[in-house]
C-alpha cells in the first residue's frame, strides 16, 4: 500500500481507519504525577496505527505526547489486546500507552478534534486490534 505522494485514488494512510463514533467509546488521558485517569473524549475513529478524538477544548498541541487508557468493549468474540504478563496470553481489553498528537483542530462550542499515533502498542496487541477492528465500519 502507498502512502502519500502516489497518483490520485491510492490510499495515503498506513492503516484503514474504523468509524466507532456511533458507539460513544471514551478515552481517558493518565496523568502519572497525580495518579488520576481523566476524560480525553470520545473516540471519532481508530486504526491499528492511530486515533482520532472529540473532546472539549484543552491545552493539547501537535508533537505532545499523552499517556492515554484505551478500553474497548468485546465485540464478535475478539478482545481487542492481549495480555501477555503472567507468560500465557489472554485477551483483555484495555491498553495503556502513549499517544503522539499529530493534529488538533477547532471544531466550534469549545470542542476540538485532537488526531495521533498510537506509538508503544506492542505487534501482538497491534494484530489483535486489527482483527477486532476487522468486524468494525470503515470510516470515510
Amino acid at each position: 500500500m502507498k502512502i502519500a505522494g502516489g497518483p490520485a485514488g491510492d490510499e495515503r494512510r498506513q492503516f484503514r481507519r474504523h468509524d466507532l463514533e456511533q458507539q460513544a467509546v471514551m478515552i481517558e488521558r493518565c496523568d502519572a504525577q497525580k495518579g488520576k485517569r481523566l476524560p480525553l473524549g470520545r473516540i471519532v475513529d481508530i486504526s491499528t496505527g492511530g486515533i482520532r478524538v472529540r473532546a472539549a477544548r484543552q491545552a493539547v498541541h501537535p508533537d505532545q505526547q499523552i499517556r492515554v487508557r484505551l478500553e474497548l468493549p468485546p465485540f464478535a468474540g475478539i478482545c481487542p489486546f492481549v495480555d501477555t504478563s503472567n507468560g500465557q496470553p489472554a485477551p483483555k481489553r484495555e491498553w495503556i500507552g502513549w499517544m503522539t498528537v499529530s493534529r488538533v483542530m477547532s471544531m466550534g462550542d469549545n470542542q476540538c478534534e485532537i488526531a495521533g499515533r498510537l506509538m508503544d502498542m506492542e505487534e501482538m496487541d497491534r494484530g489483535m486490534l486489527g482483527l477486532y477492528l476487522s468486524t468494525q465500519p470503515l470510516a470515510a
